[in-house]
């Protein structure tokens, strides 16, 4: 493959790959994929077979990578399809590349399976995917947190964590001036009242927080049955679990057959359909349209418009 076009030399990535399977092992094919905005993300393969996902930011210190890695353990700690860790740097001196080496997983995206699925089929991965997030879910804590051993705050109150989390972001969107003034009004005004808004009577859970068509993958069984093979990409956090099953509709990531398993062990109450559910979609897309650009403005000024009757 054209490696120059990665911005990654052959002679960087064949030195990871002997750092994890040893000094003979032998690269032999790189092929690129989705790693978002940030870092590149390639798949390798070694002459006997071995396979492996990198994640890189080359001449980049980028920390994100370590946490990463820590709750790709934690998912896997609790029984979750999450990637195996291989290898984790953070760029130094001596070493001036980051970079996670994961375990690679065979599947595909939960939108391509989608389009190969039988309505059944989908239905069943569907029920799958449920029980994965009810699994994640039954986690607790006493605290709201972000899932990482270098944070140090921790928040009883929901709506005070969930303000720490989008508040720097929804600054910045603020500053850019691309929100009609009235809507910016509306949000403000959302973003002044979210420990009130966002009251509810259960308790931290952990939570994956970008559930999404991309970070999970899935593959058929033997018999067809198709199930869900990995979950990538975590950005943990002990939460209100509504905001995931939010997030996920917000991004088509669910569907019918997903809440009726879901509901089974956690039923969604009429505060959450009414209430909170247009707050938990609300900040996505102001994140979204910060990171994204303008193709998220339209969703968002839709959404804030469902929202502006709570204030």
């Amino acid at each position: 493959m054209p490696i120059a076009e990665l911005d990654i030399s052959w002679q960087t990535l064949a030195r990871i790959v002997h750092d994890w399977a040893g000094t003979p092992a032998e690269l032999d094919e790189v092929k690129p994929l989705d790693g978002g905005c940030i870092n590149t993300t390639v798949a390798l393969r070694t002459r006997d077979g071995q396979r492996a996902v990198l994640k890189i930011s080359p001449h980049r210190v980028n920390r994100d990578l370590r946490r990463e890695a820590y709750q790709l353990n934690v998912l896997r700690q609790y029984g979750l399809p999450a990637p195996e860790v291989y290898l984790c740097n953070v760029a130094t001196l001596e070493n001036p590349d980051s970079y996670l080496l994961m375990q690679h997983i065979d599947g595909v995206s939960l939108q391509v399976a989608r389009r190969q699925c039988t309505p059944e089929q989908y239905d069943h991965l569907q029920m799958h995917l449920a029980e994965l997030t009810l699994t994640l879910h039954e986690q607790t804590s006493t605290h709201y947190h972000r899932v990482d051993p270098a944070a140090e705050e921790r928040f009883v109150s929901w709506g005070q964590f969930y303000h720490h989390v989008y508040d720097a972001i929804w600054r910045e969107v603020e500053r850019l001036e691309v929100l009609p003034v009235k809507q910016r009004k509306v949000i403000s005004k959302i973003h002044s009242r979210l420990e009130q808004l966002l009251a509810h009577g259960d308790k931290p859970r952990l939570v994956h927080w970008d559930i999404w068509a991309t970070n999970v993958l899935a593959a058929p069984d033997a018999h067809g049955r198709w199930w869900v093979t990995g979950l990538l990409d975590p950005n943990c956090k002990f939460a209100h679990a509504e905001a995931e099953i939010a997030y996920m509709d917000l991004f088509n990531t669910l569907t019918p057959a997903f809440l009726r398993a879901y509901q089974q062990v956690h039923r969604l109450s009429a505060e959450y359909h009414r209430l909170r559910k247009p707050i938990y979609q609300l900040y996505p897309l102001i994140n979204h349209l910060r990171l994204f650009g303008m193709e998220y403005l339209k969703p968002l000024l839709t959404m804030v418009d469902k929202a502006a009757p709570l204030v």
